[in-house]
């Protein structure tokens, strides 16, 4: 499916003037995510019927869209099968789907995506870097933490961070910073 891989990737989802971190399973060339329904991200994918994907190697930025809201400017309005979507304007890549809820079971809709558009914007090469994945996991876990102040969350976002301060650059290091003010460490 070009830039998306078999399993989970994980992307910066955009939806009207919303970033959020998302992660899009791919399986047998079908693309789907899950929506937490009252989130601003499910509210305008239900409205609207469409969400972009974000590729971006900036753990910062994943960090603050988990907890945070982006300044308009952060968006750029790209015109997609005669409606208008909204990307970031630092993604690295994007791709524009259209979206069909396929159920709603236990508080989670499960939404199809259909492809659009993609758009390489720049092409870089971006090493593996276990300080970075290590950042998404954390901020995965803080998510959960911040709502229920579970001790093994909290011991999961100790681990990731331990790798990050061990295997991070200096943009892990500000996201690791930035992440622990948003959970109140």
């Amino acid at each position: 499916m070009g830039l998306l891989k078999t399993g989970i990737n994980e992307i910066i989802a955009t939806s009207a003037f919303n970033a959020a971190p998302m992660g899009i399973h791919l399986r047998d060339k079908e693309a789907t995510m899950f929506l937490f329904p009252g989130s601003h991200t499910a509210e305008n994918v239900v409205r609207d019927g469409w969400i972009v994907a974000n590729i971006i190697h900036d753990p910062v930025m994943y960090v603050k869209t988990a907890f945070d809201d982006l300044p308009r400017d952060a968006f750029v309005e790209e015109p997609v099968s005669g409606r208008l979507m909204y990307r970031l304007r630092d993604a690295e890549a994007w791709i524009a789907f259209t979206t069909q809820f396929e159920r709603n079971t236990a508080g989670v809709l499960k939404v199809h995506l259909t492809k659009e558009k993609e758009i390489i914007e720049g092409v870089a090469v971006h090493p593996v870097n276990r300080g970075f994945n290590s950042i998404i996991d954390a901020t995965v876990h803080a998510t959960r933490f911040r709502e229920n102040k579970d001790p093994e969350l909290k011991r999961l976002i100790e681990y990731h961070a331990d790798l990050v301060r061990k295997c991070g650059g200096k943009k892990e290091m500000e996201a690791l910073d930035l992440l622990m003010q948003y959970i109140s460490y």
